[in-house]
C-alpha cells in the first residue's frame, strides 16, 4: 500500500530574500557556469546548500543550513500539509501547465515492487547523495514519480485549491512559472490519499537519490535504540504527477556518434529493415511527428537527413531475445540495440567519449555540421505510457530513455530527518 503524508516544510522565509533569486534547477543538472551564476545571485541561494563549490562540502551544507535556521532564513511550517505545485511552461509554441504535489511518501525497496524504477543507476551519484543525507540529516531536494489517476480525483481538487492566490509564485531560470499551494484540509488531504490504494509508482526522475534515501533509512533504523513506522526517514519528500496529466511531457534524447560515421555499406544493411528517403534539414520535427505511431528515426551525416521507418517491428526479435514485446517496442531499444549494436556493430558505447546526448535536435545537427560529431540520430520520445508499462513488466529502458520536461526545481520545499521527527 502506498502512504502519502503531509509534511511540515522547511521554506525559505522573506528574509531571504527575492525567491527567483534563490531557487535553483536540480543539483546533478548545474555545471560550473550555473554553480557560478547561482552563487552571484544570492548569499542564501539554494546551490549553496544542493552543491557548495568550497571544498568538504558536506560539512559546508550542514554549517551552512544550520545557520540559516538559526537565522531564520528558512523555517519551518507549524502546521503539516501537502504542497500542491504547478509548472507553466511553453514549449515548440504550445502552452503546458504540469499539474501535481509534493508529499512525504513511504519508501519501498525495489523488490517490494511498490515503487519502480524505469532505468539503471550508478554507484557515483548515490554515494554522493547519501554523503550529503548523512551530513546535513535533510531531504533537500525532491524525487519526481508517476501515478495513475483516470478519474481525476487529484487534478480536479488541485484545479479547484488553484482558484486561491498561491503560496508561492516565481518564475525560475529557464523561463518557467512556478506555483505553489498549501493542502491542510484532511478532508481534501484524504481525497488525494485515497487515490494512491493499491497503486504501483514508477520513479520518473531521481533514481539514484531515491535508492539513497532507502539506503540512508537502513542506517537510521540500524542505528536507533527505538524506531516506529512514522520516523521521518522512512518517507522521503517527493513530487507526484498523474500519468493522465496534459501538461506531463517527455522530450526525446538524441543520440550523437562522436567517431563513427555510417558506411555505405552500413546504409544497405539498413535498408533491408527500414523504408529510407532523404528530406530537408528543416523537415526533421515535421517528419518525426507525422510518423510518430512509427518506429521513426533520422540519420543526419555529411549535412544530409535521412528518414528512416522500420519496415516489420518483429524484426527486433533479432536483436532482442529475452525481453517483453513493451520493451521491444521502444524506439530507444530499437535504436540501441538493432542499429547501434546489430547492424553497425559499434559495441560498447562510452557516454561523453563514443556517445554524447542532446536534448534538442537542432544543436545535435549543428554539432554534426560543426564537425563536434561525425553522425546523428534524431528520435521521437517515450510516451508516459510506455514508461509505466516497462517498469511494471520489472524491466530497466536503456540509459537517457526519459527526459521529463521541465525538471522539479529545488529551493521551495525541505524535508528535515533529524532525530525525533515524525509525521504522523
Amino acid at each position: 500500500m502506498v502512504d502519502i503524508r503531509p509534511f511540515k516544510a522547511i521554506r525559505y522565509t522573506e528574509k531571504a530574500g527575492d525567491i527567483e533569486k534563490l531557487i535553483v534547477q536540480p543539483y546533478d543538472k548545474i555545471d560550473a557556469e550555473m554553480q557560478l551564476k547561482y552563487y552571484d545571485q544570492s548569499d542564501y541561494n539554494y546551490c549553496r546548500l544542493t552543491l557548495p563549490s568550497e571544498e568538504n562540502r558536506y560539512e559546508v551544507a550542514k554549517q551552512r543550513l544550520e545557520k540559516w535556521l538559526l537565522e531564520k532564513i528558512l523555517e519551518k511550517d507549524e502546521i503539516p500539509g501537502l504542497y500542491v505545485y504547478y509548472q507553466e511552461y511553453e514549449l515548440f509554441g504550445n502552452k503546458y501547465i504540469r499539474k501535481g504535489f509534493i508529499g512525504a511518501l513511504r519508501l519501498h525497496p525495489f523488490n517490494e515492487k511498490i515503487v519502480l524504477p524505469h532505468e539503471k543507476t550508478h554507484k557515483g551519484p548515490k554515494i554522493d547523495r547519501l554523503n550529503m543525507l548523512k551530513t546535513t540529516k535533510h531531504t533537500l531536494e525532491t524525487g519526481f514519480i508517476l501515478y495513475s489517476d483516470p478519474d481525476k480525483k487529484t487534478i480536479n481538487l488541485f484545479d479547484e485549491i488553484s482558484q486561491e492566490p498561491p503560496l508561492i509564485n516565481a518564475k525560475d531560470d529557464l523561463g518557467v512559472l512556478n506555483r505553489i499551494w498549501k493542502l491542510t484540509d484532511r478532508v481534501h488531504i484524504k481525497i488525494v490519499q485515497d487515490v494512491f490504494q493499491d497503486q504501483q509508482l514508477v520513479i520518473a526522475d531521481g533514481h539514484h537519490r531515491y535508492e539513497t534515501a532507502v539506503t540512508y533509512r537502513d542506517m537510521r533504523r540500524s542505528a536507533a535504540g527505538s524506531w516506529s513506522e512514522d520516523d521521518v526517514p522512512e518517507f522521503r519528500m517527493t513530487y507526484l504527477v498523474p500519468v493522465e496529466d496534459e501538461g506531463l511531457v517527455i522530450l526525446a534524447t538524441h543520440r550523437c556518434l562522436a567517431k563513427v560515421k555510417v558506411s555505405e555499406e552500413k546504409m544497405n544493411e539498413l535498408k533491408v529493415f527500414f523504408d529510407m528517403n532523404e528530406i530537408l534539414k528543416t523537415d526533421i520535427p515535421k517528419f518525426l511527428k507525422e510518423n510518430k505511431d512509427k518506429h521513426t528515426f533520422v540519420f543526419y551525416q555529411d549535412g544530409r537527413a535521412t528518414s528512416l521507418i522500420l519496415k516489420d517491428a518483429s524484426s527486433i526479435n533479432r536483436y532482442v531475445g529475452d525481453a517483453s514485446d513493451d520493451f521491444k517496442a521502444l524506439d530507444v531499444v530499437i535504436l540501441r540495440d538493432m542499429i547501434f549494436h546489430g547492424i553497425m556493430e559499434l559495441g560498447e558505447l562510452h557516454i561523453d567519449d563514443d556517445i554524447f546526448y542532446e536534448r534538442w535536435w537542432q544543436e545535435a545537427v549543428e554539432e554534426v555540421d560543426n564537425g563536434t560529431y561525425q553522425a546523428a540520430f534524431i528520435l521521437n520520445p517515450t510516451s508516459a505510457d510506455q514508461v509505466l508499462k516497462v517498469a511494471k513488466n520489472g524491466e530497466r529502458m536503456p540509459q537517457k530513455a526519459t527526459d521529463f520536461y521541465p525538471k522539479m526545481i529545488s529551493g521551495f520545499t525541505m524535508l528535515s530527518l533529524e532525530e525525533g521527527e515524525k509525521l504522523l
